[in-house]
């Protein structure tokens, strides 16, 4: 039960949930990803070439088989004869679709920072509101010139031990 305990109390911990969150959105945003690749990027890029479909691109390891009287001529063929095959258009695929996540997740990181710098900035340029009373070290006002706490007369020229 000591288990069962603390593995719920892991579970809905906020960071494992965000992390599920991530990894869904991840797996949902590779497939949209390989969708684009696969049928918007490569057609275009295949039609250029002379109608090259890249999924099909393959170099065979071993002599080319016959099957039913004709010679393997696509991927798929030559996978379902057993022909030892090296797919550099899938390749080509799967190398594609990585460089548009690796854009997309160093597009977001670049505006998380941004966003972090702009915040900093906001942070710093904040000018104090409150200083010292060099007298009785209470939190007075900046502008203020005679402190409320110990009505020590105050000029502008002292030393504030806050500010």
């Amino acid at each position: 039960m000591k288990i069962m305990k603390e593995f719920r109390e892991f579970a809905v911990r906020g960071n494992v949930i965000d992390l599920a969150v991530g990894v869904i959105i991840g797996g949902a945003f590779g497939k949209i990803v390989t969708s684009v690749v696969n049928d918007v990027v490569m057609p275009p890029i295949g039609r250029l070439l002379g109608a090259v479909d890249f999924k099909d691109l393959y170099i065979p390891l071993e002599a080319t088989k016959m099957i039913n009287g004709h010679e393997v001529s696509t991927l798929k063929e030559a996978k379902d004869s057993g022909m030892a095959v090296i797919a550099y258009g899938q390749f080509i695929n799967v190398l594609i679709e990585f460089l548009i996540i690796a854009f997309c997740v160093f597009m977001l990181v670049k505006g998380i920072n941004m966003l972090k710098r702009e915040q900093k900035k906001e942070e710093v340029a904040a000018e104090p509101t409150t200083k010292d009373c060099p007298y009785c070290y209470s939190s007075i006002p900046v502008q203020a010139t005679r402190c409320g706490h110990c009505t020590s007369q105050l000029t502008k020229t002292e030393p504030s031990a806050g500010v």
